[in-house]
């Protein structure tokens, strides 16, 4: 167990959090949410001592070993893949070389095999005749071949040293496990094997993460960071959401007796119970649901931007044509033979391991890049919005935040881009910012507005959901399912794919498979999987 008592950090006169008392249980996982800024992160170092807290601290039960996913991406570059994951368990990879080193002495004494007796026992109570195999299961689980497993840190893609870091803090059954985003650059096997694994952990789990499904699948328990405080709920992410949106929308409804308003939120509640029955530690929880009352859930302080996408015109039935389009980028062919037709109402993710594959079709259709071979047509009623993976160059300028808008809109009045500005959470001298200072979710609101005001029937969007944080996220996923245009997107947030394609087009090494399904039908789908796997060969 890992609990803290009257926790509290301050920068100077700001407080991230005041006189936190919480506990972490074994058997349950916490997904740990919180606006921008508000202090996720860094509870989580102060969590593994990383970071001294102002007052307070935190108590590990004594014997209990923690482990940390690492966000240097360097630490290890000088060490073989294996050995990065076996480190670790700091002590088992200690006996390791001091075993390695007494064995290679060559004036190895009696003093020598008495420590080493001693070394080969707390080696073997560690599981340490496993500790390999089970450092590869898990390197070959989160999509590490074995070929690479020999290899030194610095000498594979930096996408797969993340992958290599979170085994590492997987590593050995840790009795309190810390995650700092941990889906970040995984495909989505690997993400569903995480998602799997972790469901399955007997230990203590408290994660960050943006990714609405995975906190779904894996969380027990939200630890919510709001009004300088961190409170616990039971449940998973979508309970905590809907619980709070309640909490907000009876508190403003005054007028109603309190007795309505806890029956409401028990009947809602109710609901709820009957899933928490399928994960593990139904029957608690289900207890502990049916104890809440009104008082037990506030408001969330958190701000939601207005994201709205308003076509200034209706397209006709075809949309666009692609015919045999082609491409090479490096002698690597990313697009072959890509054919497809988009048509009126359709919302498209286009899924598929190559992500440059699908930047490329992207950025061919907005004619950024011209391609080898085939064409595309646009429909001529059609007008598009385009949200590029890299937005960088639309930021390279010392314009402010009004300026830097009001180049887009055809309405020029200060006060309409400030207001416009103000919905997407940028109001008083956060406008006059100058537009290269912007942070990466700053910069995606922008985008995101940029495109608003173009009154586009077809939105196309690569990863429109990285850098945004879940409220941002949540605005951006609903306006597209309102949206009465067409979309094509890219995105690895499994929610957000579910909830607003009809339609899936995965790019492959040898074409296409284009299916009108939602995303779970699509990932289910018997006839898919074996298609793919012929697809991949």
């Amino acid at each position: 167990m890992i609990s803290t008592q009257n926790l509290s950090l301050r920068f100077g006169k700001r407080a991230l959090f005041e006189d936190v008392n919480i506990k972490f249980t074994p058997g349950n996982c916490y997904g740990l949410i919180g606006a921008n800024g508000a202090g996720k992160s860094t509870f989580l170092k102060i969590l593994s001592g990383e970071i001294e807290p102002s007052t307070g601290e935190v108590i590990i039960e004594p014997g209990k070993r923690l482990a940390v996913l690492k966000q240097n991406h360097f630490e290890f570059d000088e060490f073989e893949v294996l050995k990065t994951v076996i480190m670790g368990h700091k002590r088992l990879y200690e006996i390791m070389e001091e075993k390695d080193l007494l064995y290679s002495k060559s004036d190895f004494s009696e003093e020598d095999g008495i420590k080493a007796a001693e070394l080969e026992a707390e080696f073997a109570e560690l599981n340490g005749w496993d500790a390999e195999s089970d450092a590869a299961a898990l390197l070959i689980g989160l999509g590490i071949p074995k070929n690479l497993h020999d290899k030194k840190m610095k000498d594979i893609d930096a996408n797969l040293k993340v992958r290599v870091l979170l085994a590492q803090a997987l590593f050995g059954n840790p009795d309190i496990l810390l995650l700092d985003e941990p889906t970040n650059h995984l495909d989505l096997e690997s993400i569903k094997w995480l998602e799997n694994f972790l469901a399955n952990y007997e230990n203590t789990v408290i994660v960050v993460s943006h990714d609405r499904h995975f906190l779904n699948q894996v969380c027990t328990h939200i630890a919510d960071i709001d009004f300088g405080k961190i409170q616990i709920y039971v449940g998973n992410y979508d309970f905590w959401y809907e619980s709070s949106q309640l909490a907000l929308k009876l508190t403003k409804e005054a007028n109603k007796k309190k007795e309505e308003k806890i029956k409401e939120l028990q009947n809602f509640i109710a609901r709820f119970s009957s899933n928490a029955s399928k994960a593990k530690q139904a029957t608690s929880r289900k207890k502990m649901l049916e104890k809440i009352t009104l008082d037990d859930i506030k408001p969330s302080t958190r701000k939601y931007p207005f994201v709205h996408f308003k076509p200034e015109r209706e397209a006709g039935n075809i949309l666009l044509e692609v015919n045999n389009i082609t491409k090479c980028i490096d002698g690597e062919k990313v697009l072959n033979d890509i054919t497809f037709t988009v048509n009126k109402g359709d919302k498209i993710a286009f899924v598929g391991p190559n992500e440059l594959a699908k930047t490329t079709l992207f950025k061919i259709l907005m004619n950024e890049i011209k391609q080898d071979s085939g064409e595309y047509t646009w429909g001529v009623t059609t007008s598009q919005a385009y949200f590029p993976k890299d937005n960088s160059e639309y930021f390279n300028t010392d314009l402010n935040l009004v300026d830097w808008l009001r180049q887009f809109s055809k309405e020029k009045d200060e006060t309409f881009i400030r207001g416009f500005l103000g919905r997407m959470l940028f109001s008083g001298e956060e406008t006059q910012k100058k537009a290269s200072v912007l942070s990466g979710g700053e910069k995606v609101r922008c985008m995101l507005s940029k495109m608003m005001l173009s009154g586009a029937n077809v939105l196309i969007l690569d990863e429109p959901t990285n850098h945004l944080d879940l409220e941002s996220i949540t605005s951006l996923n609903n306006a597209l399912i309102d949206f009465p245009g067409t979309v094509l997107f890219v995105s690895h947030d499994h929610q957000f794919v579910q909830t607003i394609a009809n339609r899936i087009i995965e790019i492959t090494p040898n074409g296409i498979i284009d299916r009108y399904m939602s995303f779970d039908e699509y990932l289910e789908n018997e006839e898919i999987k074996k298609l793919r796997e012929s697809m991949y060969e």
